[in-house]
């Protein structure tokens, strides 16, 4: 089967990867096109667009780059037609992915839902849009399904799949030696996200907290598809140390986080 998948963020990215290699495990001639990030490509996807041309946060960000989004999602919609995928898969992403969702009932392509917008939060009627122009939802929250059953719509409830990526991490013994950090230390984690609009609100305040604690040594979990000078006021501090893409394995060594 031919699968197009769209994650627009660093965590759709993580889980799309994941479930990339369980459908190899059923489908051993899958093949895989779409938007996405640097773990849905290594797991095998033939990457289109990557998620930092579209993780914007926000009504004003969202807006700043309304060109920018519009373009990216017109090129979507042509690659799906032209690819003719057996299905497109949707995570999470809600606006840009309804949007997607309807060209593709447009067009007769089967849709599927993995890991459902927050539309139990706000704007509720959303999951109108989405019973209209999605063939099948799988939801990662149990209460979800009981939701979904208010617009009469019978959803899948499949677990969440953090607790697949977390059983499935090996820490490494070597992370302390590797990232020059002494065994008796008793290390703060700071996971700041992975947006530049989180870390511009949140690294003002996690500073604060670094500067009024001066005697502990903080490892900020860091990310590779944000520019570094983003983390560069809490950098500046001697009891400070950036660690990229090493989330798990230094959180399996922090005393707090």
């Amino acid at each position: 089967m031919r699968y197009y998948l769209i994650a627009g963020e660093r965590s759709g990215d993580l889980h799309g990867s994941n479930l990339i290699k369980a459908l190899r495990k059923v489908d051993a001639q899958a093949e895989f096109r779409g938007y996405g990030g640097d773990y849905m490509k290594e797991a095998g996807m033939d990457l289109i667009v990557h998620y930092r041309e579209l993780a914007f946060m926000g009504v004003v960000q969202v807006i700043a780059n309304l060109r920018t989004i519009t373009k990216r999602l017109n090129q979507c919609k042509i690659d799906i037609v032209e690819y003719k995928p057996d299905v497109v898969i949707l995570i999470d992403y809600a606006d840009f992915n309804l949007r997607v969702a309807q060209h593709a009932r447009q067009h007769g392509i089967k849709t599927f839902y993995y890991i459902s917008p927050k539309v139990w939060a706000w704007r509720q009627k959303r999951a109108l849009k989405l019973k209209a122009n999605v063939d099948r939802m799988f939801c990662i929250l149990p209460f979800e399904k009981d939701f979904y059953r208010k617009f009469d719509w019978d959803v899948d409830y499949v677990g969440n799949p953090v607790l697949d990526a977390v059983k499935g991490f090996t820490p490494n013994p070597e992370f302390r030696k590797k990232n020059k950090l002494k065994k008796e230390d008793k290390l703060i984690g700071l996971l700041p996200g992975s947006r530049s609009l989180e870390l511009k609100r949140i690294i003002p305040l996690m500073s604060k907290v670094v500067e009024l604690n001066p005697d502990e040594t903080f490892i900020v979990a860091g990310v590779t598809s944000l520019p570094r000078e983003l983390y560069s006021e809490i950098e500046a501090y001697k009891n400070v140390k950036i660690i990229l893409t090493r989330t798990y394995d230094l959180l399996s060594n922090s005393h707090a986080a």
